[in-house]
């Protein structure tokens, strides 16, 4: 069920078979170059293929070439009521907007950002949500809101085609995870426009990622969406960090190196929790796609974790450094992490 169109944003291809990107957004103030530009970098690095930023002013729009000539990945611009801010966006050199033709100001004003699209080769994103459906859409949303949300995305994307603009791409997101899934499984059925998958107010860095990961882990293990956002309060680099785990779960995306860790029980005689965490930190620096346990007994774990690449199972002051679910060192507790990197380093270097 993958959209059968392909657009390009700059040299990421999205949809019609394409690997399925990760997006997030800037939360910094647009017209601040520096401190933009330093967010887009940090969210690139983190491995955001593609990144938003909203343009709500003129002062914005101005910022807009810096942002474009500076960006390691394709930019987007995020465009509500003022169409003159999309074609500025446009004409600065962005990769894609997105814009809600019901709310960008009347037909003229949608024929001026095509036109400006089309001779710039720019991606137009249909992005409606339950908060800015068209006024005679809102009695059906109390009944049907996934189906609304539909509807709102059809039209607009007629809107687009009857000026004879196919360059396009589509999300329709509540904050329902429940609505999500219904609407972007009719959105699949419908348009053949490569679709942008996400909640919209997902809510904070622990209930966002666990709304999050239901509602596009259900799509998109359907085959449902092209890109992703994982959209939370905070830091958007967490959003990239979680787009990209649920990727990787769903093996959607190269695996990189990750951590398993048992949940700990009674026989648990060394902290899990830090164990983990600093191994997981340490893993993060490294260019490697392994799999490697932190486990709390130091009896039972190598067995439980035989599918890991690498492991320690820790005990009562010392622990178990495995490889391929065997024993390769027993060491003091405080040595268990550095032993572990030391085998990694001699069996698994980086690539």
């Amino acid at each position: 069920m993958t959209s059968r169109a392909q657009v390009r944003l700059g040299d990421v291809a999205v949809g019609g078979g394409a690997p399925i990107s990760v997006q997030s957004m800037t939360n910094t103030k647009t017209h601040d170059v520096e401190a933009t530009l330093s967010q887009i970098r940090a969210l690139a690095t983190a491995g955001a293929a593609i990144v938003r930023v909203t343009v709500p002013d003129e002062a914005s729009a101005k910022a807009m070439p810096a942002l474009v000539a500076g960006s390691p990945v394709p930019l987007v611009a995020d465009i509500h009521f003022e169409h003159k801010l999309a074609v500025a966006a446009v004409e600065a050199g962005v990769a894609g907007i997105r814009i809600n033709p019901g709310n960008i100001g009347g037909p003229d004003a949608v024929r001026e950002v095509v036109e400006a699209a089309q001779a710039h080769g720019t991606v137009i994103r249909v992005g409606v949500n339950s908060g800015s459906l068209q006024r005679d859409l809102r009695e059906m949303a109390e009944t049907d809101p996934a189906g609304a949300l539909v509807e709102s995305a059809v039209r607009s994307c007629a809107l687009l085609e009857d000026l004879g603009f196919d360059r396009i791409k589509v999300s329709a997101k509540s904050s329902s995870p429940k609505v999500t899934i219904d609407a972007y499984r009719l959105l699949a059925k419908r348009l053949p426009y490569p679709l942008h998958v996400g909640l919209t107010e997902a809510g904070t860095r622990w209930s966002g990622t666990i709304r999050s990961a239901v509602a596009l882990g259900i799509l998109l293990e359907e085959g449902v969406g092209d890109t992703i956002r994982v959209s939370l309060t905070g830091d958007p680099v967490e959003e990239v960090k979680v787009g990209l785990e649920i990727l990787r779960t769903l093996e959607l995306a190269p695996r990189g190196a990750h951590v398993i860790s048992c949940p700990t029980c009674g026989r648990t005689e060394v902290d899990i929790e830090d164990l983990a965490l600093e191994v997981e930190r340490r893993l993060q620096e490294m260019d490697l796609d392994i799999e490697v346990a932190v486990m709390g007994c130091i009896v039972n774990g190598p067995g439980e974790a035989r599918k890991a690449d690498f492991g320690i199972a820790g005990g009562a002051g010392e622990g178990v450094v495995f490889a391929g679910g065997h024993p390769v060192r027993k060491v003091p507790q405080d040595r268990l992490v550095d032993t572990l990197f030391e085998e990694i380093a001699k069996r698994a270097p980086a690539e």
